[in-house]
Order: C-alpha cells, then structure tokens, then sequence
C-alpha cells in the first residue's frame, strides 16, 4: 500500500515538474528579452565599433545635410569625406553651399585642422565642432571608437519602437571627445545602433540621434540615414544622408593640407 502511494507522489511530481517546465519554455518563447542571453557590454560597442572600421582600406562618401530651425528656410550643406582609419586620418571637404565651398577639415596626427580658401589659412579645430551650420559635429564622420574612449557604467534593456534593444551608458574615459556621458541603445537580433544620446557634464541632454536607414558596404553596416535633434534649442535638428559611399584606394596626398588648398582654387 504506501509503495503504491509512493509511486503515485513521485508520478505527480513529475507531471507537476514537466509543466513548470512546459510553461517556462512557453513563456521564455513568448518574450525575447528573457530568450535573449545578456552579452558582454565591452564586446558589444567593440562589436558596434566594428560596423565602421574600414582598416586596411580607404573610405569615401558624400554627406548631404537638410538643417531645420525655426523661423529659418531650410539649410543645405554638402560634404565629401574622406577616411583611412588605419591611421585615423580623415579629410572633409565642403561642396555646398557656394559661398562655403572649398572649405575643409583634416585630422592630422591628433590635430584636427580647418582650412578656409578665402584668407587661404589653417587654423586648430577640434573633434568637437559642429560642421558649419549644421547639429553634426567632426566626429559624426570619422570611424566610430565608442570602446576606445568610454567606459561602460551601466547595461539595461529597452525597446525601440519593435525591437527589443541593449541600452549601453557611457562614460568618457578622456575630455577629447565631444560628449562626456553617451547613451546608446543597440537592437539585439543583429547589432545595429538605432539611437544615441549626448549628454554634457553636467548631466544635462544635449542631442539625440537616431539611425533609421542602414546600408552594408564590403560586409559593414553604416548608417545610410541620421537624424540628429537640438535637445537645447527646440525644434532644430540636421538629416543627414550618406550616397556614393566607397572602398576604392585613395592616393596618399588627398590626407593632406596640400590637397585641400588645391581642390580649393
């Protein structure tokens, strides 16, 4: 009699077990985010790093930029850029508008150098200075080195509109970039930065970015599309739009000074 009673508790037992564990699966099937094991923070913006680094081959693409302020018409500016990230180098050129034409960046070494056709001079810039009129700044347009200069203080979970993200806050390792906090939210199923916040040092939120288009190039994700808004100033914000986007060889002189006062005359 109590083997029997016995056997009928252990069978229950299990029964109950396999349910548990049947609605377990079920649920776990139902949301992503428990599905979804956690990856290391710092491999995962190495990872986002990676979508942008061209080493060991040039890149060159056209930027155009619509910058919208109230009150204002409608801004255009236009922009070929040039990057070796082998060597962190790279050389913005202005094509529009007219008046601003010729106009130029260079990062040289750890110095960054605007260059201006009309007084024919060069004078420092910084990684931090926004390109003429617009909300994009210097850094927007060079290879991305988020696991360089931050340290990863915190890593949460968030959606942006339907895909389940990693949300990443940042904190600058060094005053040389243009941001001292970044938050980045990167969508889980393939790793794509779909947002990014700037805040100051004081805490205060500067700019938000949003990456709705992407393009691949020689296996690389990059942003097709950017929208960046003026958290400060309401209601200013640039779109930014990459065409002509290449890996063909650049010759050594384009990475120059020399070469913005010729392509300036």
């Amino acid at each position: 009699m109590y083997s029997n009673v016995s056997r009928k508790a252990k069978s229950l037992r299990r029964g109950i077990l396999s349910i548990l564990s049947l609605l377990l699966l079920f649920f776990t099937g139902l949301n992503p985010l428990l599905a979804q094991s956690k990856p290391d923070p710092r491999e995962l913006i190495k990872q986002v790093d990676d979508l942008s680094d061209f080493s060991g081959k040039d890149f060159s693409a056209v930027f155009t930029i619509v910058t919208q302020k109230p009150g204002e018409k409608d801004s255009v500016t236009q922009a070929r850029v040039f990057r070796r990230d082998a060597k962190k180098q790279f050389v913005i050129l202005i094509l529009l508008p007219e008046v601003n034409k010729g106009q130029g960046y260079l990062r040289e070494d750890d110095n960054v150098w605007f260059y201006d056709p009309t007084s024919r001079k060069f004078s420092h810039s910084s990684m931090k200075e926004n390109i003429q009129n617009t909300k994009a700044k210097n850094s927007d347009f060079t290879l991305s080195t988020f696991a360089e200069d931050y340290t990863v203080t915190k890593m949460t979970e968030s959606m942006v509109g339907k895909f389940p993200v990693w949300v990443l806050d940042l904190k600058a390792r060094t005053n040389e970039v243009a941001y001292d906090r970044v938050v980045l939210y990167i969508r889980k199923d393939r790793t794509m930065l779909l947002k990014r916040e700037d805040y100051s040092v004081n805490g205060r939120l500067m700019r938000t970015t949003a990456y709705p288009k992407y393009v691949e190039l020689e296996g690389k994700l990059l942003p097709s599309q950017i929208l960046i808004v003026d958290e400060v100033n309401k209601g200013e914000k640039s779109q930014m739009t990459m065409t002509e986007q290449s890996v063909s060889p650049l010759p050594d002189r384009v990475f120059t000074k020399a070469f913005l006062e010729q392509v300036s005359r």
